[in-house]
């Protein structure tokens, strides 16, 4: 079975966060006076095979541990969906 994984991968609170920070002190001046909080981030988007959703979950988190996050000073979220097979809808 195939499964469509996303990773979401953060500073970990408490991590000085200079990306979010420039962005923050930019949105005033575009009228987002609203907006605060703001911590960047990535995204990573892949396909897992896997013989069912436990096995594809670990598979991405051991992924997302071991190449996409400096556990140090940051942390992931996987999220999965399975797919349908090709062929059906």
């Amino acid at each position: 079975m195939r499964f469509a994984a996303r990773v979401e991968v953060r500073l970990r609170p408490g991590i000085a966060d200079p990306e979010g920070v420039t962005i923050e002190r930019a949105l005033p001046a575009l009228g987002f006076d609203d907006v605060c909080e703001v911590r960047a981030g990535r995204c990573f988007r892949f396909e897992v095979d896997a013989a069912d959703g436990a096995m594809a979950r670990r598979r991405a988190e051991d992924l997302a541990h071991r190449l996409l996050t400096n556990p140090v000073i940051e942390r992931s979220e996987v999220e999965l969906i399975a797919l349908a097979p090709v062929g059906e809808h």
